[in-house]
C-alpha cells in the first residue's frame, strides 16, 4: 500500500482533510496515486508531464494536496457515503502504478460500499481483468486528442510521450471486452486544433464500439507545452457537448448532422422537438463522465464562464446557452 495519495481540494474539504470554501461540491471524491517522480509520458497539456515545469500539485487547473493515505481512508470510511455517490482514482504513468492501484482499490473497498472508477494509460487485458475483479466497476482510457496526428502531436512522437494511438484504441477494446460496453470511458479535450467535424466523428466511432466520451475544455496551464493556446470558443464548445448527448443518448448520429467546409456544425441530425427538450433540460452542458460525476470547475474559474456545468442549469442559463450556439428555445 502507499503511504501517500493526493486528493482534489474539494474532495478533501468534505473528507475533513483540509478546510476550504466549496461554491459546489464535487459528488465524486477525487483521489490521485503519488510518486516521488513524474510521469513517464508526456503529454503537452498536462502539469504531470516528464518535461513540464509546473507545480505537481496541479491536475487540470485543480489542486490536489498530498495527504497519508491511511488517514484518507478513514475520511473514506466516515463520510464518503454521506458525501460521494462515487470514488474516482486518477493515476499518473509510472513503474508499479497498477501495483499501487490494485492495492488502493482494495482498501477502499473495505472502506465504502460506493462504486470505484479509475482513469489510467493503456493496459493490457489481463491488467484490466485484475482491475475488474477486484472490484472496479468502470475504467477511462483518455485519448484526448480527436485524430491520430494530434494524438501524435500532444501525446505521442512529436510530444516525445510513449503513446501510440492505436495503442489506445487497442486497450480500450480489450476494455469494453472486460468491463462490458457503456461501462468505459475515453477523454476527449476539445479545443487542441481539431474541427468540430473531427470531434463529433470521433465520438459517434468510439460510441459505436461502446464506449462513451468524456468532454472537457483544453485549460492552459503555466508550466506545460501548450501553456500558451487559448481556450477553445465557448460556443463551439457548447456544439460539441449538444452532438456529444444527441450521439450517447441514441437520438442522432454523427453521419446525420451537417457541418460547413471549415467543419463547423451547422445541423445535428435530430427533429426540432428532440432538440428543444435537449435544450430545455440543460443536461447536454453538464459534467460528462461516469455516474456522479460533475469535477466542480476543472476547466473553469468558478467565476466562469463554465464550460461544463457542475450542477443542473437554471432555465435562464439553458435559454443562455442555445442563444450562443445561435439557437432558439421555445417556451
Amino acid at each position: 500500500m502507499p503511504e501517500k495519495i493526493r486528493v482534489s481540494i474539494g474532495t478533501a474539504a468534505l473528507l475533513g482533510l483540509d478546510r476550504c470554501w466549496l461554491d459546489v461540491k464535487p459528488t465524486t471524491a477525487y483521489l490521485m496515486t503519488y510518486t516521488e517522480g513524474s510521469c513517464i509520458a508526456n503529454c503537452a497539456f498536462c502539469p504531470q508531464a516528464r518535461g513540464s515545469s509546473s507545480r505537481k500539485s496541479l491536475l487540470s487547473r485543480v489542486l490536489w494536496p498530498v495527504f497519508p493515505t491511511g488517514k484518507v481512508l478513514e475520511g473514506l470510511r466516515l463520510r464518503a457515503e454521506g458525501a460521494f455517490s462515487r470514488i474516482c482514482i486518477q493515476t499518473i504513468n509510472y513503474p508499479g502504478f497498477l501495483d499501487d492501484i490494485l492495492s488502493i482499490l482494495s482498501a477502499i473497498k473495505e472502506a465504502t460500499e460506493l462504486p470505484v472508477s479509475l482513469d489510467a494509460p493503456p493496459l493490457e487485458r489481463g491488467e484490466l481483468e485484475m482491475l475488474r475483479d477486484a472490484g472496479l466497476d468502470r475504467i477511462s482510457i483518455p485519448l484526448d486528442a480527436a485524430t491520430p496526428e494530434l494524438f501524435d502531436r500532444v501525446k505521442g512522437r512529436l510530444a516525445r510521450g510513449p503513446y501510440i494511438w492505436e495503442g489506445h484504441l487497442k486497450a480500450l477494446r480489450s476494455a469494453v471486452d472486460v468491463f462490458g460496453a457503456g461501462r468505459v470511458m475515453s477523454n476527449l479535450i476539445v479545443g487542441l486544433g481539431e474541427t468540430e467535424r473531427d470531434a463529433v466523428e470521433l465520438i459517434q466511432r468510439l460510441m459505436d464500439i461502446g464506449i462513451r466520451t468524456v468532454l472537457f475544455a483544453f485549460t492552459p496551464i503555466p508550466g506545460t507545452m501548450l501553456a500558451g493556446r487559448p481556450q477553445p470558443p465557448l460556443d463551439a464548445y457548447r456544439r460539441v457537448q449538444l452532438a456529444r448527448h444527441l450521439i450517447t443518448e441514441g437520438l442522432a448520429r454523427f453521419e446525420e448532422m451537417a457541418f460547413n467546409e471549415e467543419g463547423r456544425l451547422r445541423s445535428f441530425g435530430a427533429d426540432e422537438e428532440t432538440i428543444q427538450r435537449v435544450l430545455r433540460s440543460g443536461e447536454a452542458f453538464r459534467t460528462s463522465g461516469c455516474p456522479g460525476c460533475n469535477r466542480p470547475y476543472y476547466n473553469e474559474r468558478p467565476s466562469g464562464p463554465l464550460y461544463n456545468y457542475p450542477r443542473r442549469l437554471t432555465r435562464e442559463e439553458a435559454h443562455r446557452e442555445a442563444m450562443r450556439m445561435g439557437l432558439r428555445m421555445n417556451e
